[in-house]
């Protein structure tokens, strides 16, 4: 059984946010950059859709103010529950900090599965609207089970790992009947099974480079509709794993309330086949 420092840290992390928060002036608060240019929260607390990191950081801070946003997650699948709970930083518009807590009902197998991620992200160079190759950024993600005795039995060789990765997005202006369309690829390196709910490495091999993308069309400025894809290793030859694929919704109420809605395709996940259901996700930013 791993270590868990988790909750602590998540914990931490969010004090960390407020008391940022408080601690600056309202005049350094964000709000400068566009609405929907800080994304939505994903599942593993970094900015981006729901699956996969963008290169984009969090809230709408410039590079003269700070940001920080909380998020609320749940998906509904045929035989497993996720709720995802998660707040972020933004510093300057050049680093965002992030921690996620990810809880796994196991609903048909009993039980529950539940994992700590804290992240880093720094943007690299470039500006989503303006530079012609659009906003590269690099991140890393530090993920703890709270039990891996399951994953373990599953042939997991650990209970924590690490993952790498590399972004970029492109808003393209006018590029469908008029309306804006996001682009986004992410190439990150991994063991991480099933995201790590399953552990890390397994009998099947250790770390892997795997793609992610994703595009999103504003049908308004504060509406957008999109599809995400996410490779995934297969390392554990007693649980098959599948790449996950989504259809999302994400309304911007304004520059601080956003929801998400969507339909996930996640595959096998611990030996229950064609996990597919629905996928809700609240952010509030600041």
């Amino acid at each position: 059984m791993s270590t868990f420092i988790p909750k602590a840290t998540a914990n931490g992390m969010r004090l960390l946010i407020i008391a940022l928060g408080l601690s600056i002036s309202s005049s350094s608060l964000a709000g400068s950059r566009l609405i929907g240019t800080g994304g939505v929260g994903a599942i593993e607390g970094a900015a981006g859709g729901g699956l996969s990191p963008w290169a984009l950081l969090t809230s709408t801070a410039s590079e003269q103010e700070f940001g920080a946003t909380a998020t609320v997650s749940r998906a509904w699948l045929d035989d497993y529950r996720l709720t995802v709970e998660a707040a972020s930083a933004n510093i300057y518009d050049r680093v965002e900090l992030s921690a996620a807590r990810q809880t796994l009902d196991l609903e048909t197998l009993g039980g529950e599965l539940e994992q700590t991620i804290v992240g880093a992200k720094v943007r690299l160079f470039g500006d989503v609207l303006y530079h012609p190759w659009g906003i590269w950024s690099a991140g890393v993600q530090h993920k703890n089970l709270a039990d891996d005795s399951i994953p373990k039995a599953l042939g997991a060789q650990h209970g924590q790992g690490n993952d790498v990765y590399l972004s970029a997005s492109k808003l393209v202006f006018n590029a469908v009947a008029g309306r804006n369309l996001l682009l986004n690829a992410t190439l990150r390196n991994t063991n991480a099974n099933q995201g790590g709910l399953l552990g890390f490495g397994g009998d099947n091999g250790g770390r892997e480079w795997v793609a992610e993308g994703s595009l999103g069309l504003f049908l308004t400025p504060k509406w957008v509709v999109g599809m995400e894809y996410r490779q995934k290793p297969d390392r554990l030859s007693a649980a098959r794993e599948d790449d996950w694929q989504s259809l999302y919704s994400a309304y911007f109420f304004n520059k601080h309330v956003s929801l998400t809605a969507a339909w996930l395709s996640l595959g096998d996940i611990a030996g229950l086949p064609s996990q597919n259901g629905a996928y809700a996700s609240l952010q509030a930013a600041f």
